[in-house]
């Protein structure tokens, strides 16, 4: 007959060996999130934590898909990481919206996280149709300053993976990080995108469309895309400069960028090269196509009067030349072609000057 003392002694050995495996397991876990934490901390570049989140975040967490939200009002974000040669496209599972209402307040739902089974209606926008749709969700939001800047979304094919019950401090905890690293992430783009920057209008300076223009003639050379370029100058600006003083001179300038820019998709490249001159790099663009993109930005200009902030209107014009790269022989130094279709362009717009300005004239 075996002895009560040894069965019971034998059972608590048995318990204790599943209690130090479990503790184990939750030490691993647990330094398994600590490495990810210290890998998303450690992101310098918003591409590098974006890659943490939906690779390393994805793959460790053993969850299915994960998608980031991020309010983005105006498209400044999408703006400076397309300046910065960050193609979002190249992201499916980075979403992009426009501020919402009632998000401010500390007790609206968005600012709260959401367990439970994937609805259609409720999380399409976080798991658009590009990308998996999940069986059970965890809607994260990213709070910073007490500001909502988006949400993490953790999406599992397990229905009970993320349930109403299910404690949600750990993932809480996780998106803390997230927000933090995102807003030092964003933070560091646009100080090295402000060292690309005319302070005056906001748009691109003479630095980044010389850097953006070689990497432009390389794009050309291996793919083929045709590449097009317009110098712009503002006529007469001497003029407007002694008529409305030199903050009048800047007002035009800044508001015939805007206007400039209004024209122009992401994907192109606006720069002030110094004084009233600007630059253009139209990306995959065909001479025709440019050629009406300078003639609809000459139109804008030109068509409604500027507002001064004294209350005066002024009626601007610009002059444009255009040129276009069609392909490049692989021997060809990307520097020299560079410089060559600027200097199309450039004698173009002097053409265009002499011939009376307030028009565009095509170097071919």
């Amino acid at each position: 007959m075996t002895n009560p003392l040894v069965s019971e002694n034998s059972q608590l050995r048995s318990q204790l060996q599943l209690l130090l495996k479990e503790a184990h397991r939750n030490q691993q876990i647990m330094q398994r999130y600590q490495e990810l934490d210290l890998q998303f901390i450690g992101a310098n570049t918003f591409q590098e934590l974006i890659d943490s989140v939906f690779d390393t975040l994805t793959e460790a967490s053993e969850l299915d898909v994960v998608t980031l939200t991020l309010i983005d009002p105006e498209a400044e974000i999408r703006r400076i990481l397309t300046d910065l040669r960050i193609d979002v496209s190249d992201y499916p599972n980075l979403i992009f919206v426009e501020q919402q209402n009632g998000v401010h307040d500390p007790e609206h739902p968005a600012r709260r996280a959401s367990l439970g089974s994937y609805n259609t209606l409720v999380h399409r926008r976080m798991f658009p149709d590009s990308v998996l749709k999940p069986a059970s969700v965890a809607i994260l939001p990213l709070i910073r300053r007490n500001s909502l800047i988006g949400w993490l979304s953790l999406g599992s094919l397990d229905a009970t993976r993320f349930t109403p019950s299910l404690g949600s401090e750990i993932l809480q905890h996780r998106a803390s990080i997230v927000a933090i690293c995102i807003e030092n992430v964003i933070n560091n783009e646009r100080l090295q995108h402000i060292g690309l920057t005319d302070p005056l209008t906001g748009v691109n300076n003479r630095r980044y469309v010389e850097r953006r223009l070689l990497e432009e003639v390389g794009r050309t050379r291996r793919h083929g895309h045709a590449l097009s370029a317009m110098y712009i100058d503002l006529d007469h600006f001497k003029k407007v400069n002694d008529s409305y003083g030199h903050q009048g001179g800047d007002e035009v300038l800044c508001a015939v960028a805007a206007r400039i820019k209004a024209e122009l998709r992401l994907s192109d490249a606006l720069g002030r090269f110094g004084g009233e001159e600007f630059v253009v790099l139209l990306i995959d663009a065909p001479h025709d196509a440019a050629l009406a993109v300078a003639e609809r930005i000459r139109c804008s200009v030109n068509g409604t009067p500027l507002q001064l902030s004294t209350g005066e209107e002024l009626v601007a014009t610009v002059s444009i030349g255009v040129a276009t790269l069609d392909r490049i022989e692989r021997s060809d130094d990307a520097a020299t072609v560079a410089q060559q279709l600027l200097a199309h362009a450039d004698e173009a717009l002097y053409r265009a000057k002499k011939e009376g300005r307030n028009r565009v004239v095509s170097a071919v």
